[in-house]
């Protein structure tokens, strides 16, 4: 069966080896790209999807949310301790989604639309999904104190001890999130239905 997905794209360990800085405002990019489908009926569009979607483990999704973090860190040594004074990141998430590659009919096209509508919009829970995870490692991270570390070293374990527990229940949320939206009576299992049995 297709699937929406998010794809995390860095790992705990690499968000921590990242350097990192002030704890300031910031916003994320966000992009869309997408692929392209082919079909003139509800049916066919569904059917070129689950050729050409994304990669999503065992099969195709419909589309998914894919993010890149990066950040400028400060650690500075106090009086035998390590704090890690600030914090920025720089945060990319790019949404995929599937474009037919020729005009469609005009019914089909309406239907097309809100298949695309609600898709794009479950993406973009993800995409809020990843912002809240980045502002929770600010949260647990900036301040942080670690006694007897004047070289910055030990720190980087309590971070990524803290950064691993809030990656993880981050993708948890996400899996729960299309766990339900795809189940029966679920968001995009009607938008799926609407569009194959549209015409």
């Amino acid at each position: 069966m297709l699937r929406a997905c998010v794809r995390l794209c860095l790992s705990v360990a690499a968000l921590v080896s990242l350097p990192l800085a002030a704890h300031a405002e910031w916003k994320p990019v966000e992009r869309v790209e997408t692929y392209a489908i082919s079909g003139q009926s509800g049916v066919q569009l569904y059917r070129s999807i689950g050729e050409n979607g994304p990669n999503a483990g065992a099969g195709r999704a419909i589309a998914h949310t894919n993010f890149k973090l990066t950040w400028t860190r400060d650690y500075q040594p106090r009086a035998g301790a390590c704090v890690l004074v600030s914090a920025k990141p720089k945060l990319i998430i790019t949404y995929t989604l599937p474009s037919p590659s020729s005009p469609l009919p005009a019914t089909v096209q309406k239907n097309w639309e809100s298949f695309l509508s609600g898709v794009s919009a479950h993406e973009k829970v993800h995409g809020a999904e990843i912002i809240d995870m980045v502002r929770k490692i600010e949260a647990a991270t900036v301040g942080l104190t670690v006694a007897d570390d004047p070289k910055c070293s030990k720190i980087r374990t309590e971070m990524t001890r803290r950064l691993s527990d809030i990656s993880q229940a981050q993708r948890q949320a996400s899996r729960d999130f299309d766990r339900v939206e795809l189940g029966k009576g679920g968001n995009l299992q009607k938008l799926i239905l609407a569009l194959v049995n549209g015409g």
